[in-house]
């Protein structure tokens, strides 16, 4: 079935980056609330950044983890490539890290353990699926 923004309503910024910015969105048909990672075509184009945004998509439609977020669909508007995610909640490991008590950075070691297993269980996902992360 085909997707365009209009099934969207989006919400706020959730982060920025070098080729687009990823918003808080609701899918208008059933209220469910995803990740849509807008990737700027131009700022695509300029950077030759094409394939790795199409690896990217590849990659989220074949890992289905709870560790890692999973493509629900894309598309495309006439100036974005558009992936919508599964939207998780509690922000980046980085804002916990710096944010969560600006006094005293970091958490306890049995919070970083927990952190560490969740990380290396999604590793190991994309690995069982021959896909190597960096």
């Amino acid at each position: 079935q085909a997707v365009s923004a209009e099934a969207f309503a989006d919400f706020r910024v959730l982060g920025k980056g070098g080729f687009g910015e990823v918003c808080a969105c609701q899918r208008r048909a059933t209220g469910k609330m995803y990740a849509n990672k807008r990737l700027n075509k131009k700022r695509l184009k300029k950077r030759q950044g094409y394939e790795a945004a199409l690896v990217e998509k590849r990659i989220l439609a074949r890992v289905h983890s709870r560790f890692i977020v999973s493509l629900a669909c894309a598309f495309q508007t006439k100036a974005d490539l558009c992936l919508v995610m599964t939207l998780m909640n509690g922000g980046d490991l980085r804002y916990h890290i710096y944010n969560v008590d600006e006094d005293n950075p970091g958490f306890p070691e049995p919070r970083a353990v927990f952190y560490t297993a969740q990380i290396l269980l999604g590793l190991e996902h994309l690995h069982q699926h021959r896909i190597v992360y960096r």
